[in-house]
């Protein structure tokens, strides 16, 4: 699985792809769907290089390319990125190898590309495919312990946690892409359930740091897919908050879970890390010593050996206050993926065990990703105690939840000896005030 396109000591044509800090070295190649600023011209796919966007569709009419990659490339051409999820495995491999091709240093096709550069700062980005339907599981099993200590201290998670992938299935519609702004939800909320419920907007709004898997290929309604099977037909990841009203779904959420508190938006980040770029960055699944092992189709030696992947994750927050006296963002915390409970694999293979059929451009979150220790949690909720404890920002200023004009930023990059570091870019997205509402 781990090829050239992989080589460390790659460099780029694209001087910036070839900066130590950058998230899209040549052993990234990224995927989006962009236009140029202030332009009404047709979406398109790119390839982020370095803090550049490579233009593919310039790029099929103006350079040349080998023949094996034609029909790639006409749905690149033609700003399908769907299509190309879709292909599979062997597709992404050959997509992967012509784009390290063309743009490594001393590449013949250097001269040809050069001219179908756009600088990231002069794009918009949108969505990266159409997304179908949206899922979010709940896999961190340390923001499970520290949510579920709140409620019920002695027992915090529930029988069914370490046997079987909990989700809940969310809202595609509402699903953003990063920088796209959110307003702060309305909705009821009770904090005495002797008394009649209070309505009006969320007192307790939250960010939920997670990571979302995009489906490359689906399967057919009845027939589910095996473990091995579906660690080939996811496409790539990208970043993803789940944003989360914590007090509308403290009240909404007996008996059937979350609606209203989750279904006003979820952001996230506009390029595609596909599989392959992960590749390097593969770790064992392993439970700890005492845990329960998974059942039969949840398990296997492949998913053991590698089902696992190593990527960092940060939130950084920057009050309203602070971007007016140009103070950067702060960073409130950072976990990794290595802590999830269960893999990528064992989410396709759980969601379709009983016949549902997963589509391309389907969309998993992982759940909230947090780490081991008190710093680590991946929401507001758990880094301020349910509340009980406001963090304390640059200059003073304090939050417990989120506040208006607050913009939330998730990051996230691997690195290991051995290979380059890659990132994903950011998402980001800020919270407006509730519309006014009688």
């Amino acid at each position: 699985m781990i090829d050239a396109s992989h080589d460390p000591k790659l460099e780029s044509w694209v001087e910036s792809a070839n900066a130590p800090d950058t998230d899209f070295p040549v052993q990234n190649l990224a995927l989006g769907r962009f236009r140029r600023l202030r332009s009404d011209e047709p979406w398109r796919i790119g390839v982020a290089i370095g803090d550049q966007v490579l233009d593919m569709k310039l790029a099929t009419q103006h350079c040349p390319w080998p023949r094996e990659a034609e029909a790639l490339l006409a749905h690149m051409s033609a700003g399908e990125l769907g299509a190309i999820m879709a292909l599979g495995p062997e597709a992404r491999a050959l997509l992967r190898g012509v784009l390290s091709q063309a743009l490594v240093r001393n590449s013949d096709q250097g001269l040809f590309l050069d001219l179908c550069l756009v600088p990231q700062d002069r794009v918009e980005l949108s969505l990266p495919c159409e997304i179908r339907d949206y899922t979010d599981f709940y896999t961190g099993i340390h923001h499970a312990q520290a949510v579920g200590k709140l409620a019920r201290p002695d027992n915090p998670l529930l029988p069914n946690y370490k046997w079987v992938p909990i989700a809940y299935h969310g809202r595609a519609s509402s699903v953003v892409v990063s920088g796209t702004p959110l307003r702060r939800p309305l909705g009821q909320y009770s904090s005495d359930p002797s008394q009649p419920p209070q309505f009006g907007p969320s007192r307790r709004l939250d960010f939920e740091l997670e990571l979302g898997v995009l489906i490359g290929v689906g399967n057919e309604l009845g027939h589910p897919m095996p473990l091995d099977d579906a660690d080939n037909n996811w496409f790539g990841m990208v970043l993803l908050n789940d944003w989360s009203a914590r007090d509308i779904q403290r009240w909404e959420y007996q008996p059937l879970g979350p609606f209203l508190a989750k279904n006003f938006g979820t952001t996230i980040s506009p390029w595609v890390v596909t599989q392959e770029a992960l590749e390097p960055f593969r770790i064992p699944f392993e439970r700890p010593a005492g845990e329960p092992q998974p059942l039969a189709y949840l398990d296997s030696m492949a998913n053991r050996d590698h089902g696992g992947i190593d990527i960092t994750l940060e939130v950084w927050l920057q009050t309203s206050a602070m971007n007016a006296k140009g103070i950067p963002a702060h960073r409130l915390t950072r976990s990794n993926f290595r802590h999830a409970y269960w893999t990528v694999a064992q989410m396709l293979a759980h969601h379709t065990i009983g016949g549902c059929n997963l589509r391309c451009g389907d969309l998993l979150g992982t759940g909230t990703i947090s780490g081991p220790h008190e710093d680590e949690g991946g929401s507001m909720l758990e880094l301020s105690h349910g509340g009980q404890h406001a963090l304390v920002l640059p200059e003073g200023q304090t939050r417990s939840f989120l506040g208006d004009g607050d913009t939330v930023i998730l990051r996230a990059y691997c690195e290991r000896e051995g290979a380059r570091r890659i990132g994903f870019g950011e998402c980001a997205g800020t919270i407006r005030p509730a519309l006014t509402f009688v």
